[in-house]
């Protein structure tokens, strides 16, 4: 399936569920966000903040957020490269109901933009969706205004 609103293009498999929030939600300057959900439980969330913001602020907070809800996270600087494009950020691992969970979060500056982009599974999910989660992200690189 593919993804074309809020200035997000990507590509996405058909049967995972798309929720969309194109208000950012009700706080003040929200930013357009887009999450699916995998038939397992996993996600993967992009959103779209207007403008030249700084990726790394962001990805901080992200990390502070992660840090304030889980206790035991071990927290690592990595990156992507798709493209020719840098995509800076971190990953997490961290328990979560009894289970050991994944996550990432990247950065990616684009023209006019700066996107953020969420994933996180349970580790028993992680090996069978990490490279559909790569290809989402690899779509909305490709996607983006030159």
């Amino acid at each position: 399936m593919r993804f074309d609103r809020i200035g997000l293009v990507f590509d996405y498999p058909d049967d995972w569920t798309l929720e969309l929030d194109a208000d950012g939600g009700s706080e003040a300057g929200g930013s357009p966000t887009v999450t699916l959900l995998s038939p397992g439980g996993g996600f993967w969330s992009v959103s779209r903040h207007d403008g030249y913001g700084n990726a790394r602020l962001l990805a901080e907070a992200v990390v502070a957020q992660m840090r304030s809800e889980y206790q035991d996270i071990d927290v690592a600087a990595a990156s992507d490269t798709i493209g020719g494009h840098l995509l800076p950020g971190f990953d997490f691992n961290f328990y979560c109901l009894d289970l050991t969970n994944t996550a990432s979060v990247r950065t990616l500056q684009a023209p006019g933009s700066l996107h953020v982009v969420f994933c996180q599974a349970d580790d028993s999910e992680w090996d069978r969706v990490a490279s559909v989660f790569a290809a989402m992200t690899t779509s909305l690189v490709r996607g983006l205004p030159d």
